[in-house]
């Protein structure tokens, strides 16, 4: 029987907002005011359309992420520790997804392609997990999980990997091509625009 592609109706969105922001000086990065809004917000806006329900993974400021109207989670930070990276932001997502497959976004991702999670679901046939590229470049935190992955990348962060590359190298994930090199720059403090705001 041939798999089939993945629905919207059955896929949740996760905005993976937890990291540190070393690279905004410790900054909360979802949080940071680009084009007069906060980071997340323009994530948001482009994610939602494309997915039935939506969690922001946060590690800080978890009150001003619910304020948005979605669920947040954060990372399991006893077995992990603060901070660990992404890997350790799509496991959180995994486990608190109340449907079957999970498509993951950095929270620095503003221009995110619209038809993102439609592309990734129609590379997995429902039967693997999906990432984006573009330019040759695999982009490992724009990707589409099953959540059957949990105890698999659990085991994973368990033996010290931390690459998100690394994980889905080894669950086989089929990578799509994408020509929009702008949906998938990184928004930082050196850009234009953007201003770090602890308010």
């Amino acid at each position: 029987m041939t798999a089939r592609v993945p629905a919207r109706e059955s896929i949740t969105g996760v905005v993976l907002a937890g990291g540190r922001g070393a690279r905004m000086g410790g900054a909360d990065k979802g949080l940071a005011i680009f084009q007069g809004r906060a980071l997340v917000v323009h994530v948001l806006e482009r994610l939602q359309p494309q997915v039935a329900d939506i969690l922001i993974c946060a590690n800080r400021n978890q009150d001003r992420y619910r304020a948005l109207g979605h669920r947040v989670v954060e990372d399991d930070r006893e077995r992990f520790g603060l901070y660990a990276g992404p890997l350790v932001g799509m496991l959180a997502g995994l486990r608190h997804s109340r449907l079957p497959w999970v498509a993951f976004v950095p929270c620095d991702a503003p221009a995110l392609p619209e038809g993102l999670v439609a592309a990734l679901a129609r590379a997995s046939q429902g039967a693997r997990p999906a990432l984006a590229s573009c330019d040759g470049q695999p982009q490992p935190v724009f990707c589409l999980l099953p959540t059957t992955l949990e105890e698999q990348l659990a085991a994973t962060l368990a033996r010290g990997e931390r690459r998100p590359r690394e994980f889905l190298r080894a669950v086989d994930a089929v990578e799509v091509a994408f020509e929009e090199p702008r949906a998938f720059a990184n928004i930082n403090a050196a850009q234009a625009g953007l201003r770090v705001t602890d308010e």
